[in-house]
């Protein structure tokens, strides 16, 4: 089994989620997977799941909801930081 982390990318036709896995910050795969295959409060975009592979298969999503938030956070910060660069100018 490998463990890896995993952002809802999207979500097509509200039945379909376009998961992206994530090794060192960077983008390595994506996995489309039946939204009802994910946890509940994890069926949106942006969420943050570990994600149990086996044999490049997920077979358990485990939704992170504090990591999400920091990364929601972290974005917010970095667009704040620019827009006030712009308005300097």
């Amino acid at each position: 089994m490998t463990e890896a982390s995993g952002v809802v990318d999207r979500i097509v036709d509200g039945e379909t989620a376009v998961v992206l896995l994530e090794s060192d910050s960077e983008v390595c795969d994506q996995l489309t997977v039946p939204v009802d295959e994910l946890p509940e409060a994890g069926r949106h975009e942006g969420a943050v799941f570990d994600v149990s592979l086996v044999d490049g298969e997920p077979v358990a999503f485990s939704h992170r909801p504090d990591t999400e938030r920091q990364r929601r956070e972290a974005a917010q910060d970095r667009f704040d930081r620019l827009s006030k660069r712009l308005g300097e100018e």
